[in-house]
């Protein structure tokens, strides 16, 4: 894929095609990181035939640098926490829980916007693909292949657009495959790497999800 990346929906394209071996699987299953990941997933789940649903997860920001990762929560309870970052700043367990308690309910918002009464997919003994639009450190992906485990898939890939190295090198001991279609040095954000980086809103993800959620 050439950089920097048009949009989320090319991004989705891309990693179809990288993922085609996926499309013969039974029972396939590609969970979303919303809001971001959505877009990205649904491409995905058009080109494979596949169910499209959603991992909700949180980032636990560091106080006063919210744009770097602590640690993550997702649905289901899971929690990550990176302790290196943990015991190098020397933030106290009081610190954790207040920004965990404040992501919580912004989670348990979006189950609730999103999601509704519809319940979770059967995710045992399928094959899970699990989509965002890109990944910094790691720990919301983290989070969510944690979450996954109490599911008891076949299979666990983890599918992104762009990521660093190093965070790619580390989630392989966590998922089956990981499929990532560039991993650029001088890594800052994931939004350097994309021409069309707009926030995605939550009518947007209700949109995309009605394609694949009508009865």
């Amino acid at each position: 894929m050439e950089l920097p990346i048009e949009d989320r929906k090319s991004a989705g394209r891309e990693l179809a095609r990288a993922l085609e071996d996926y499309r013969s699987r039974e029972h396939l299953v590609v969970l979303a990181l919303p809001r971001g990941g959505v877009p990205v997933a649904a491409e995905i789940a058009r080109h494979l035939g596949a169910a499209l649903d959603l991992m909700i997860v949180r980032k636990l920001g560091m106080p006063g640098h919210e744009e770097f990762a602590m640690g993550a929560i997702a649905s289901g309870g899971a929690r990550v926490l990176n302790r290196q970052v943990l015991d190098y700043r020397d933030i106290s367990d009081e610190a954790i829980e207040k920004v965990a308690e404040r992501e919580r309910r912004e989670l348990e918002r979006r189950e609730q916007t999103y999601r509704g009464d519809r319940p979770w997919p059967d995710l045992s003994d399928a094959t899970v693909i699990l989509v965002d639009d890109g990944l910094a450190t790691g720990a919301t992906m983290g989070a969510a292949l944690e979450s996954l485990k109490i599911h008891r898939p076949r299979e666990v890939v983890v599918a992104v657009p762009v990521a660093p190295a190093d965070t790619i090198r580390n989630l392989r001991s966590s998922a089956d495959n990981v499929v990532c279609l560039e991993t650029p040095d001088n890594f800052r954000a994931i939004g350097q790497w994309y021409r069309d980086f707009h926030q995605v809103s939550d009518d947007e993800v209700r949109q995309l999800l009605g394609h694949f959620w009508k009865e």
